[in-house]
């Protein structure tokens, strides 16, 4: 059974900082990519970040360098490093683990249903 857990969300002031962490089960890099989506209040999902085997990671445009996934396998606990946070960061950030992850934007009924989802943890902006 797969099982995603984050942690780490919270509220920040613009240009603050945040770690989100995800702790995974039955799920590793050998088996797929994994990575971090964000839903917005118009229930888009933008894929943010992804990592996989090889440890090449992919990165939304948007991001501007700002942000960082990492992986430490002897935890299998997946990590979003977000700095110089904005206030259009705000939304909830989903850890996900599928066979393979892509960059880009869609409506989160179109692929909520595919892959392994965490329950979501929220990051807000705001001074």
């Amino acid at each position: 059974q797969v099982q995603l857990v984050e942690s780490g969300g919270g509220s920040v002031q613009p240009g603050g900082s945040l770690r989100l962490s995800c702790a995974v089960s039955g799920f590793t890099l050998r088996d797929g990519d994994m990575g971090w989506y964000r839903k917005s209040p118009e229930n888009q999902c933008e894929m943010v970040a992804s990592i996989g085997e090889d440890g090449r990671a992919f990165y939304s445009n948007s991001l501007e360098g700002r942000f960082t996934i990492s992986h430490d396998s002897a935890t299998n606990t997946l990590y979003l490093q977000m700095n110089s946070l904005k206030a259009e960061a705000a939304a909830v950030y989903f850890c996900v683990a599928d066979h393979t992850i892509s960059p880009g934007t869609w409506p989160c009924g179109a692929i909520e249903g595919f892959g392994y989802w965490g329950q979501g943890t929220q990051v807000n902006v705001f001074s």
